[in-house]
């Protein structure tokens, strides 16, 4: 059986957790790498068994061999080298979010619709296993109709800096960085009702606190002390046309005691806690029930979600399978996220037809 042939574009951090998994499905040849800086390519290459390096991707797109791509660049360059990669014929795996505006966002699901291609978007908590086993007992009624969900991911200290911390480059902070993570997952579950209207709100006020010392964070490579322009703080109100709702906050940093991710979700039968770790409330003969399910992690792992996301998109160019977040997602979570910014920068509510 002929293996998949994939490039990787974009050698930064995130492109670890996509080259390693590529490196253990059988069924795919990495094939080639490529970065602005070529010496990191050829890094990243020689690490994997890349036979090819390149510093421009459209020398990577003009190989006719290269089957799909994992887009891992800047958001900002996310659409362009998207639609670049579609109209070349190739399957495309890109990191979230999808892009950095919602126009953006449409032309990227034209070129899908023209080029037939597959497109993936990067949500990679829907992977998960936990993800995976919720989705069970969500689909079979268990929890009954989802009207209330809850999400933090909450950094006392943790703005990585560099390309992240540049809006131009990013297009945000906390909330199009992590926040788009725990808003899809909680949107997912929910059944990925359609958007009502949006209350936002960004904080600028603590800086990237560069100053912090005796406390350790993860830093860009390029991180620069000198640089931020993007929010350390954003909250959100969601309302849904069903009438359910999502309630949001994310933070870069913050004057916390500690570190949290919280995601919940609240419906008619039941609730569920995905994060910090995992739990099913229910009710049985008039008793309030706590069930933990007997499994192998409570919490999302990181690399196996990764694995899971990888071995995915690889069925899905096979044509063995759908992928379980189309373009489609990507541009209502667009939405979404502009919403929340667009919401907080005129201060009011957004609307949406």
């Amino acid at each position: 059986m002929s293996k998949l042939k994939i490039g990787v574009i974009g050698a930064g951090s995130i492109s670890d957790m996509h080259l390693q998994s590529y490196e253990k499905n059988e069924r795919v040849e990495l094939y080639a790498v490529c970065d602005m800086n070529i010496k990191r390519a050829e890094e990243k290459a020689t690490k994997y068994g890349a036979a090819k390096y390149y510093d421009d991707y459209h020398s990577l797109l003009a190989d006719e061999t290269i089957d799909a791509v994992s887009i891992c660049t800047w958001n900002n360059s996310h659409a362009e080298i998207t639609i670049a990669a579609l109209k070349a014929g190739k399957h495309v795996l890109v990191e979230k979010p999808l892009c950095t505006s919602v126009e953006e966002a449409k032309n990227i699901e034209e070129t899908v619709k023209q080029t037939g291609k597959v497109l993936q978007v990067g949500f990679v908590r829907r992977y998960a296993s936990n993800t995976k086993l919720l989705k069970e007992f969500i689909d079979a009624d268990e929890l009954g109709d989802i009207y209330y969900a809850k999400a933090s991911c909450l950094r006392r200290l943790g703005n990585p800096g560099g390309w992240f911390s540049d809006k131009e480059r990013s297009g945000g902070g906390p909330l199009i960085d992590i926040g788009v993570h725990v808003i899809d997952i909680c949107w997912y579950l929910m059944g990925k009702p359609k958007v009502k209207s949006i209350t936002g709100n960004t904080y600028f006020k603590l800086g990237n606190r560069s100053n912090i010392k005796n406390l350790s964070f993860y830093k860009a490579a390029d991180y620069d002390p000198e640089k931020n322009t993007v929010e350390d703080l954003a909250n959100a109100l969601i309302r849904f046309e069903n009438g359910a709702s999502l309630m949001v906050d994310v933070s870069f940093t913050l004057h916390a005691k500690k570190d949290e991710i919280t995601v919940k979700l609240f419906g008619e039968k039941g609730g569920v806690e995905v994060e910090p770790e995992l739990s099913i409330i229910t009710e049985k003969h008039n008793t309030i029930l706590n069930a933990t399910p007997q499994v192998d992690s409570l919490t999302f792992d990181f690399v196996q979600g990764f694995q899971n996301e990888i071995d995915h998109f690889v069925l899905t160019c096979l044509d063995e399978t759908e992928t379980l977040s189309p373009v489609e997602d990507g541009v209502e979570m667009m939405k979404i996220l502009c919403g929340i910014y667009e919401s907080s920068e005129k201060g009011i509510e957004i609307v949406f037809d």
